[in-house]
């Protein structure tokens, strides 16, 4: 499990193009918000994602990367990005590793997780945030974090 002031585990998705990803290939180049969501096409997740993208250059601006992930197959993801405009990557947890490796348990044992992280430049969880219904909280908190994060000065 990934807790706050702890680096996070170095797990490996399957990205758009079928290829492994590695979180190591993100972590250290900028901060990543790392956002696990149940299901491509859903209410929840659409507001979700939809927010995120709304926000996407105000991340950009202050230095994070955000990636999306999900069970969803790349299909599922490419028909999902293309839908709503996403600028950002979306990742594939087949079977559920990354987000067991990361901590992030299913609701009432059936929904998959929907779970937020704030990862640093040193690959250290600075934020994790859970909420299956604050879908738009997943979202200012990150910011709000990643504006901190990149505006303090170097220790």
């Amino acid at each position: 499990m990934a807790s706050i002031g702890e680096k996070a585990p170095d797990v490996t998705f399957v990205g758009e193009s079928g290829a492994r990803v590695k979180l190591s290939e993100y972590v250290g180049k900028k901060t990543v918000v790392l956002y696990f969501y149940p299901k491509d096409e859903t209410a929840g997740c659409t507001a979700q994602a939809c927010s995120f993208r709304d926000s996407y250059e105000d991340f950009k601006q202050a230095g994070a990367e955000v990636i999306g992930v999900s069970a969803d197959d790349a299909a599922s993801h490419a028909s999902f990005k293309t839908h709503h405009r996403l600028p950002f990557l979306l990742l594939s947890d087949p079977g559920g590793v990354g987000a067991k490796a990361l901590g992030v348990k299913k609701t009432f044992g059936l929904i998959a997780g929907r779970v937020t992280f704030v990862i640093d430049r040193a690959g250290v969880v600075r934020h994790r945030f859970d909420s299956q219904i604050r879908v738009k909280e997943h979202v200012e908190q990150a910011l709000a974090l990643v504006k901190h994060l990149e505006t303090r000065p170097a220790a």
